[in-house]
C-alpha cells in the first residue's frame, strides 16, 4: 500500500505520532538503483583499464613508469564510481526523511573524500609494486 494512501487512511490525531522527517512521501528508489549501477559498471571498466595497463606495464617494465598509469584511462572511471557513489548515498540518506541539499552536502565530500583516499592508496601500491614486484605487497603486514 503506498504511503498517501496509508496517510490518508490515518486519523489525524494519530499522525502527530509520527515525527514528520519520518514519511518520506517520495523517497527516490530510483536514482538509488541507477547510481549502484551506474558505480558497478564504472568499477567494471576501471578493474578492466587498471588489468590492461598493468599487464602492457609487465610486458615492458622499462618504458615507463608504473606510477604512470593513474592516467586519464584510470581516471575516468574511477570519477564515475566516485559519482555514481554520491548520487546512491544521497539518494539513501533522502529515503530517511533528508531534504536533497542536506543530503548531497552529507554524500559528495564523503564519497570524494573516499575516493582521494582510494586514488592515493593505489598509488602507493602501485610504487610498491615498482619497487619489488608484487611481493613488495606483504598483506601478512595489513592483517589478512
Amino acid at each position: 500500500m503506498p504511503v498517501d494512501s496509508m496517510m490518508n487512511q490515518m486519523p489525524v490525531d494519530q499522525m502527530d505520532a509520527f515525527p514528520e522527517y519520518f514519511v518520506s512521501l517520495d523517497p527516490p528508489i530510483l536514482l538509488i538503483g541507477a547510481a549502484l549501477l551506474f558505480s558497478i559498471l564504472s568499477g567494471v571498466a576501471f578493474q578492466g583499464a587498471l588489468v590492461e595497463d598493468l599487464n602492457n606495464w609487465k610486458a615492458n617494465p622499462k618504458a615507463r613508469s608504473i606510477t604512470s598509469l593513474q592516467n586519464i584511462n584510470l581516471i575516468l572511471p574511477f570519477l564515475g564510481m566516485a559519482i555514481g557513489s554520491s548520487f546512491f548515498l544521497s539518494s539513501g540518506v533522502e529515503t530517511f526523511g533528508f531534504p536533497p541539499k542536506i543530503a548531497y552536502a552529507i554524500a559528495i565530500p564523503m564519497a570524494f573524500s573516499v575516493g582521494w583516499l582510494v586514488w592515493r592508496q593505489l598509488g602507493s601500491i602501485l610504487r610498491q609494486i615498482e619497487q619489488g614486484g608484487s611481493a613488495a605487497i606483504d598483506l601478512d603486514d595489513v592483517g589478512f
